[in-house]
């Protein structure tokens, strides 16, 4: 019997140092899409869930064919917001991946070992 496994990519626009980072184009897409691409990659993930509290992220991320949720904007952190998605989803999953929305280079064979 597997384990569900759901990958959550928090994604925040209003970073103070670098506004809007999530959507900065970098070799012709948006960060963010090459996170999810990424991601998507690696072995034994059930579900992908991009993290947000901005319309512009849900917008852009939905273009590309992600699934994405709203959270609240109280959330302090990534983490925060992972946990957000996490609880809305009960018992559904029995692991939780936070998987960092701004590592366009994330580590596809080293997210799966980390699933096995």
């Amino acid at each position: 019997m597997s384990a569900a496994v759901l990958a959550v990519i928090p994604a925040r626009f209003a970073s103070t140092r670098f506004p809007g980072k999530p959507l900065a184009m970098l070799w012709g897409k948006p960060l963010l899409q090459h996170v999810w691409e990424r991601a998507r990659a690696a072995r034994g993930i059930d579900e992908f869930v991009i993290a947000t509290d901005d319309e512009r992220i849900v917008v852009a991320a939905r273009g590309f064919g992600a699934a994405v949720e709203l959270t609240s904007a109280g959330c302090a952190s990534g983490t925060d917001r992972v946990a957000e998605v996490a609880r809305r989803r009960g018992a559904a999953a029995d692991l939780v991946l936070d998987l960092q929305g701004d590592e366009p280079e994330l580590e596809t064979e080293a997210v799966s070992r980390l699933v096995e």
